[in-house]
């Protein structure tokens, strides 16, 4: 099924090493000295998970929507966990991994200034990117999160499970790694009715949760190799966390977040706001863990907001 999305220059693949990367451009309407707007997904979704917000968001800058490793359709290579040794053409699927791959986008396709805007784990792939470009003394002008993973299965917010999870924990783990079990799971996991359930959940009021959302989830998911990056994410169960980026971070950062959101719970997330590269939280009534996509009308001026700001910064 075609998915004419995006009404863009172009779409284009890049080569990352042996890797291919896909992403979609789209210019600003006013070209001049902007920032670039890069749009980072979260973990089960692509590009096109940024089907309502790309036009918009012309208004203020170039817009780049890029495809993480493992994800869309860029390339997905088989997984290596931590602990496993090294294999030809496999990828150790992380935090690092994806701000790498970002980072090297932002300094190969995009070079110039950029404004990071990442939902649910591609929140924190933005702050860990934001972290890499800080330290390059090339920092991004402005991180925007919305709805970022809070990562409550890390194993640094161990404490905070309650005592059957921390118990189970090492079960868990051992049996997470083996494909005979992640990669029938995966399977079982994609097909419409069951994506559609998840979405319902995702998006509380409903909105937006059409057959285009379907297919743009479920087609990547069927391709060769897609279950691999799922065996990689969940075994992360060490590795980068919000509270902990943001801590380090100097680069400003906003955040937007609906209220409802049933998975990232909007508690945790009033709690960043005492971090002090935190300028702002805007958060929306009724709406879930996508709102960019379930409420575009609410959340695009907020985007631009933050773009705006962005290509204010000195």
């Amino acid at each position: 099924m075609s998915l004419p999305i995006f009404e863009t220059e172009w779409e284009g693949n890049w080569s990352w090493g042996d890797q291919k990367v896909s992403y979609m451009y789209a210019p600003a309407f006013e070209p001049g000295n902007r920032s670039a707007a890069i749009l980072i997904h979260g973990f089960g979704a692509c590009k096109e998970h940024w089907r309502h917000n790309v036009e918009a968001l012309r208004k203020e800058a170039d817009v780049y929507a890029i495809d993480l490793l493992g994800f869309g359709t860029s390339s997905k290579p088989p997984s290596r966990l931590f602990d496993e040794p090294k294999r030809p053409g496999s990828a150790c699927y992380s935090i690092d991994l994806w701000a790498e791959q970002v980072e090297a986008f932002i300094s190969t396709i995009v070079s110039k200034p950029v404004t990071l805007i990442g939902n649910s784990i591609g929140g924190v792939v933005a702050l860990a990117t934001a972290a890499r470009l800080e330290a390059q003394a090339k920092p991004a002008r402005r991180v925007v999160l919305v709805d970022c993973a809070q990562r409550a299965i890390d194993e640094k917010r161990l404490a905070e499970q309650p005592p059957l999870r921390r118990w189970g924990r090492p079960l868990l783990k051992a049996l997470v790694k083996q494909r005979w079990i992640t990669t029938p799971l995966f399977q079982s996991l994609i097909n419409p009715g069951i994506i559609r359930r998840v979405l319902k959940s995702a998006y509380p009021s409903g909105a937006n949760i059409d057959d285009q959302l379907i297919q743009l989830l479920l087609k990547p998911a069927m391709e060769p190799g897609a279950s691999e990056s799922f065996r990689g994410f969940i075994n992360l169960f060490d590795d980068r966390i919000a509270p902990d980026l943001l801590k380090g971070l100097t680069t400003p950062v906003e955040m937007i977040w609906g209220q409802n959101d049933p998975w990232e719970p909007i508690e945790e997330a009033r709690k960043w706001c005492n971090f002090d590269c935190v300028e702002r939280l805007d958060e929306i009534e009724g709406l879930g863990h996508c709102p960019h996509d379930e409420a575009p009308e609410l959340v695009n001026p907020l985007l631009i907001g933050a773009l705006g700001r962005s290509n204010n910064q000195i």
